[in-house]
């Protein structure tokens, strides 16, 4: 069974393939008691960001048979957040990500090197 950390770096992973920007995974762990790690990635378009959100669902359901216990902002599509529980997957589109700043909201959450998480579990 993969652990919180590795489903994070999974779903940053599925973000990527869909051409998703700046792809970040943080450490929450110390900082909140509602997840282990935040997953962050940028979309160009609204059905860019519905695209990232839906092949990180897709992946997720394929590696561990769940989808997210929660989803939200499908309306706009401007933010979309998908709670798994021990992750939480933030996709925005640029401008929204500009304006939220989750990055420096958690600054001091530690970032996790997903592509080389990838590289040890091969």
């Amino acid at each position: 069974m993969k652990d919180s950390r590795d489903l994070a770096c999974l779903a940053a992973r599925a973000a990527s393939s869909k051409q998703g920007d700046d792809v970040v995974v943080l450490d929450v762990r110390d900082l909140v008691t509602i997840t282990d790690y935040f997953v962050i990635a940028s979309g160009g378009s609204d059905r860019q960001v519905k695209s990232i959100a839906d092949e990180i669902v897709d992946q997720v359901k394929k590696e561990i048979g769940v989808k997210p216990i929660r989803r939200e902002g499908e309306a706009g599509a401007t933010w979309l957040l998908l709670d798994f529980i021990d992750f939480v997957v933030h996709v925005f589109n640029r401008e929204e990500r500009d304006f939220y700043r989750l990055e420096s909201l958690w600054s001091d959450a530690p970032i996790v090197e997903w592509a080389e998480a990838e590289a040890k579990s091969v």
